[in-house]
């Protein structure tokens, strides 16, 4: 693993077409106009009206999106769709390469997608802004920022690409998708399953709460506030996720032996088990 400020002299001003116009690319997009990009926008949902007011141009038709000319094509998709969009995308539209860039919170799985899929010539940069519209809302001062170089030929638009989060103060990490996705398993899948089992017992703020509880509330209803399809593309698509459960499992089994034990030592064995 590996810091880098990605700061550069040759840093320029980017075309960005981004593919998937939610509330992420929604989100991203406003501080790429900001520094000065020009954005582009495709999506399933018609969002002409709110594009219109950002000063984005927005396609209905992939095919006006991909002649636009774009330097990066940002796939701001879920993870359950991204092979379906990306092999519906009709690659001899474009006038020229350009960089294709994930933004999916797993790395393994779309990395092999696009290497798949993509023509030879197109360059694949896969990244994973571990921060959103919430943890992002007053900046991205110290937020982390993830990449792997899949194949880069034009380094001057991978460079300004990545000089977008530099100059927001982000923490610049490189490292191989199979290292996020170890690391993501025991991190974020983890927050998420944890969030997820607390908010199916509808814990909710009390008027006794502690610190450490409200803490607990809190992070339930952020990372509920996340779709439930990308719960499942955490759990699908990144193949450390399913020991990371098993693990947890195994945990709460041992934490309940314990209890067990105790209780026996200070009641004695006739009591219930737990």
């Amino acid at each position: 693993m590996a810091t880098a400020s990605s700061s550069t002299s040759s840093s320029r001003p980017l075309k960005i077409g981004i593919i998937g116009f939610g509330t992420f690319g929604q989100f991203l997009s406003k501080t790429m106009i900001k520094q000065g990009h020009t954005i582009t926008a495709t999506s399933r949902s018609d969002h002409s009206q709110l594009c219109s007011h950002l000063g984005i141009s927005f396609y209905r038709e992939i095919d006006g999106f991909l002649e636009a000319e774009n330097d990066v094509i940002m796939l701001c998709t879920s993870i359950l769709s991204l092979p379906e969009v990306v092999k519906s995308i009709p690659f001899h539209r474009l006038k020229r390469p350009a960089l294709f860039v994930d933004v999916l919170s797993v790395k393994e799985y779309p990395k092999q997608v696009l290497l798949q899929v993509l023509p030879p010539e197109l360059d694949i940069l896969c990244t994973h802004p571990m921060f959103g519209p919430d943890s992002g809302r007053d900046g991205w001062k110290d937020l982390i920022f993830v990449y792997d170089r899949v194949r880069i030929r034009d380094e001057i638009v991978c460079s300004s690409f990545l000089q977008i989060f530099a100059t927001e103060g982000c923490k610049m990490l490189e490292m191989s998708c199979e290292e996020h996705d170890k690391l993501a398993a025991r991190s974020q899948f983890l927050t998420h399953i944890i969030c997820r089992t607390l908010s199916e017992m509808a814990i909710e703020s009390t008027s006794i709460d502690t610190k450490n509880f409200q803490t607990l509330v809190k992070l339930t209803e952020s990372t509920t506030n996340n779709s439930f399809d990308l719960f499942c593309g955490l759990f699908i698509h990144n193949r450390f996720a399913k020991e990371e459960l098993k693990n947890l499992e195994v945990a709460l089994e041992k934490v309940k032996q314990k209890l067990h034990d105790r209780m026996n030592e200070e009641l004695g064995p006739s009591v219930s088990r737990i």
